[in-house]
């Protein structure tokens, strides 16, 4: 098991590693829509899902992977009733339709959305 750190995707803001690689999968840890070159979130939900999908590219860049790899997504929205804009930002960078899950949940820094992956190896 292997801890994985790139200083092109912020920081943990918690007592967590942004990545775990083990064996063939690489388990990111949720990514909020933050820059990483000011910490502060991008404005909207469209900014903030796209930033949110960069921070989990350059995590998996860190390993050698990209989003073809992913298997899984776990997505969560701070409002449901965004979903139609969330999906319309998901889709243009997840093509291969990896497995998903999507709840609504309250969330760190008030973000709008987090975004975890499983990508295998």
């Amino acid at each position: 098991m292997k801890a994985l750190h790139t200083d092109k995707a912020p920081a943990a803001i918690g007592p967590y590693s942004q990545a775990i690689m083990t064996n063939d999968f690489v388990f990111v840890s949720g990514q909020l829509g933050i820059w990483p070159q000011t910490g502060e979130l991008g404005v909207g939900i469209e900014e903030q899902s796209e930033q949110a999908i960069k921070n989990i590219e350059e995590i998996l860049k860190a390993a050698g992977l990209g989003l073809r790899n992913v298997v899984k997504v776990t997505c969560y929205l701070k409002h449901i009733g965004d979903f139609a804009a969330f999906n319309a930002i998901y889709e243009k960078h997840f093509t291969g339709k990896p497995a998903r899950s999507l709840i609504q949940a309250s969330l760190p820094k008030d973000a709008m959305v987090e975004i975890e992956v499983v990508a295998e190896r």
